[in-house]
């Protein structure tokens, strides 16, 4: 049976399960004086009880059994094969394994096949046909006996909801460790291939160095290679552009979200908010052909004609476009926070003859401002991490400038530079891409702290 097969009548064997599960909890119930019954929890958690012990096993052996299967079977075909190819080195082994499943997966491509590799793949068609008959069979025997050991705990005195609500806390426990122990590994893997970085380039040059040109020799005699890895260009140019960015985004998203709380009709508001959230929806490559076809040209013009020199990719174009990308996150955030802020507080404030323009400045805004404080950081993240939009209005020019007329590129723009095309992941050319992505972790953790702090500080003052 397919993977789409087993869990399909898993699904049907925990609806059975619930349903014979409850009715035997209803059946066993002795009726009591005051209208009710004996059973210790809800007929409803006698189901899930039943079904916790239907599927939970029957899952971790799916799971465990689909995990181990295709290494194990691989490791046994390689085992088999003829001595010749034994000696191999591990890369060769890969693209025999490659071929191997290959053939296994697409039995039209066995005729042309070499004669030991095709016997190796119509043994490890057998295999798996094998092994998939057992893990169904497995799985299946498993949640029906799981039924029946369920059944045995339905009782008028099981305190099936105690062990239901255990397992459920259990099963939340379990994604938030995944999630934690996500963000681990992702921090690891990028400090781990950083450090590698840091053994061919010295940190301070990649810190403080001026000059970013990350063109490697790959041979002794090549010419035209600077490798030269100080990140300082990158850094202005992310912070010149975020810095536009917000600089449009916060107030145009802040002002828009008191109007929309404080002063727009009912009905304004059901049209204002969605055609502003609309903003959201649009992917970033619109916003950077909007940026490049439109906003940057519109720029060099405006600036030619008071004299000014202006690039034909500018700091500016992609900061104006990057901030109108980003007002919903600011506006729509904030104006839910705005919303949560209690009526009693605005009651309040207008008993004491405040007026409404007074009452949202010292009253509404500081107690809704750790709220506004996130929307502030989750626009500057924003901010940081885009990429369509620089490459397509900045350009990749690593420039240290501070005007936002000049051309400049960013972080990410960088990293997603070093990385496409095969690449090698041995030289210092590719592992620049990680000790840029270790930089922007450690610059939006700065901004997290700050953040944490303003929110403290002030959550103190307003709860």
């Amino acid at each position: 049976m397919s993977t789409l097969g087993i869990l399909l009548t898993l699904t049907v064997l925990a609806a059975f399960s619930y349903y014979i599960g409850r009715k035997r909890s209803l059946a066993l119930a002795t009726p009591v004086k005051r209208g009710g019954n004996d059973l210790h929890s809800l007929p409803s958690y006698y189901g899930y009880l039943v079904v916790i012990w239907a599927i939970v096993p029957a899952l971790l052996v799916f799971v465990l059994w689909s995990s181990l299967e295709k290494p194990l079977l691989t490791s046994s075909i390689m085992s088999h094969l003829p001595t010749e190819y034994q000696g191999k080195s591990a890369d060769e082994l890969s693209l025999v394994t490659n071929r191997i499943h290959n053939l296994a997966n697409d039995p039209a491509q066995l005729a042309t096949a070499d004669p030991t590799l095709k016997a190796a793949a119509e043994e490890y068609q057998q295999m798996q046909s094998l092994s998939n008959t057992i893990k169904t069979v497995l799985v299946l025997a498993l949640a029906i006996a799981g039924i029946f050991i369920g059944l045995r705990y339905v009782k008028p005195k099981t305190r099936a909801r105690n062990q239901v609500e255990r397992v459920v806390q259990y099963i939340m426990i379990g994604c938030a460790s995944i999630a934690i122990l996500t963000t681990v590994g992702i921090v690891f893997s990028v400090l781990f291939e950083s450090i590698r970085f840091f053994g061919h380039v010295n940190i301070f040059d990649f810190i403080f160095g001026t000059h970013w040109s990350p063109q490697t020799a790959l041979r002794a005699d090549q010419a035209g290679s600077s490798g030269a890895f100080g990140a300082v260009p990158l850094f202005v140019g992310t912070l010149l552009i975020s810095s536009i960015a917000l600089l449009i985004a916060v107030p145009l998203g802040l002002m828009s979200a008191i109007y929309l709380s404080e002063y727009a009709s009912p009905m304004m508001r059901a049209y204002a908010k969605p055609a502003m959230e609309i903003l959201a929806g649009i992917p970033t490559v619109v916003y950077g052909f909007f940026a490049a076809l439109t906003v940057a040209p519109m720029i060099r013009g405006l600036g030619e004609s008071v004299g000014l020199s202006v690039a034909s990719e500018s700091a500016l174009a992609a900061g104006i476009v990057m901030g109108v990308m980003i007002i919903p996150f600011m506006s729509s955030l904030s104006d839910d926070i705005i919303n949560a802020v209690p009526q009693a507080m605005r009651d309040g404030s207008y008993g004491m003859g405040a007026t409404k323009s007074e009452t949202i400045k010292q009253v509404v805004l500081p107690a809704a401002l750790p709220g506004i404080v996130g929307a502030f950081l989750l626009a500057a993240s924003r901010a940081i991490g885009e990429t369509m939009i620089v490459v397509m209005a900045a350009g990749l020019a690593a420039n240290i400038s501070f005007n936002p007329l000049d051309a400049v590129t960013t972080i990410t723009v960088q990293i997603v530079t070093l990385l496409k095309g095969d690449q090698e992941f041995d030289s210092a050319k590719t592992l620049a891409a990680f000790a840029l992505g270790l930089s922007l972790f450690i610059i939006t953790l700065i901004l997290n702290v700050l953040a944490l702090h303003i929110v403290r500080k002030y959550r103190e003052q307003y709860d």
